[in-house]
């Protein structure tokens, strides 16, 4: 069955590229709504935003979704991550302002609030994605594809020269709650070098050690450290379930990215429904339904949010 919200949750925090302040309300909505951000800010008409690949708009280290009337919403991919690998699937999120406040910048705080409001068993159907063969877009040495598979499956590997990243491969099977288990606490991340770039051109403003793992060299310079010795790998992979989960419905098949990141896996999901014949939309029955993200998970799976 898809599910919901029980009731809704509110976070407050600044952008990370904007560094404007911004609340955001993610609110229980019903079946067979999908997924889909309204800015409260805004006149009613223009207000609503597709949680969807085609409203996609190229955007700078985050994913960007714009409407027919220009209204917006950027960074949304930890929050869409979140309510993946939570397995909701009907949702409103209403935003103030149009960048998703970064919180610890992962998706631990959204997954934590998520758990603990709790989930509502609606009476329809999910519908999922089944690949049926592969598809594949390359940009240079980096590719993004997606290939048949039991069950959603993410294999990631980068390669950066700083000492404290460095190349770094995971694979995970998202079933049984691996993403809470394993890839909600980490956190976005950069090179010391890269900061002042990336503020010369009005990015990452809203940027701390503090939601942010920043490196230099061989050095980690955010407080604490790393979470997890592979953090930096464990991003990406939460990253690409973000913006998987704008295909509009779960996904079975393997992703694999090598060096990868929004831009890629957005048109990767562009070629993808490019090609129906690529794939089939199953109705999901229970053995299928034991293998989606989030299937299993309670309030006590809900990740510790220490630094």
């Amino acid at each position: 069955m898809q599910k919901t919200l029980s009731t809704a949750v509110v976070f407050n925090g600044v952008g990370l590229h904007s560094g404007k302040p911004a609340s955001m309300r993610l609110c229980p909505a019903p079946a067979d709504h999908g997924l889909w951000f309204k800015r409260s800010d805004l006149d009613a008409r223009d207000a609503m935003i597709p949680a969807m690949w085609h409203a996609v708009e190229q955007g700078e280290l985050c994913t960007l979704i714009r409407n027919a009337a220009g209204a917006s919403v950027s960074t949304i991919e930890h929050v869409m991550a979140a309510v993946a690998g939570c397995g909701i699937h009907n949702l409103l999120i209403e935003i103030d302002g149009p960048e998703v406040p970064i919180l610890d910048g992962s998706a631990a705080p959204f997954v934590a609030a998520i758990l603990e409001a709790g989930l509502q068993d609606q009476t329809r159907p999910i519908r999922a994605l089944r690949l049926r063969d592969v598809v594949e877009v390359r940009n240079g040495p980096a590719y993004a594809r997606l290939e048949p598979a039991d069950g959603l499956e993410i294999d990631f590997s980068i390669d950066f020269a700083d000492a404290a990243i460095g190349h770094q491969k995971k694979r995970l099977s998202l079933a049984n709650g691996t993403f809470v288990h394993e890839l909600c606490d980490s956190r976005t991340f950069c090179r010391a070098s890269d900061v002042d770039a990336m503020r010369e051109r009005g990015l990452a403003l809203g940027g701390t050690y503090h939601n942010a793992v920043v490196v230099d060299g061989a050095e980690v310079l955010s407080p604490g450290g790393l979470r997890h010795a592979d953090e930096a790998v464990r991003h990406k992979m939460l990253d690409a379930l973000g913006d998987l989960a704008l295909a509009g419905m779960p996904i079975l098949g393997r992703y694999t990215g090598v060096r990868s990141g929004h831009a890629l896996t957005n048109a990767l999901l562009r070629a993808l429904f490019a090609r129906p014949a690529a794939f089939e939309v199953v109705e999901v029955d229970a053995q299928m339904m034991a293998r989606l993200p989030g299937a299993g998970l309670r309030t006590e799976d809900a990740p510790s949010l220490a630094a």
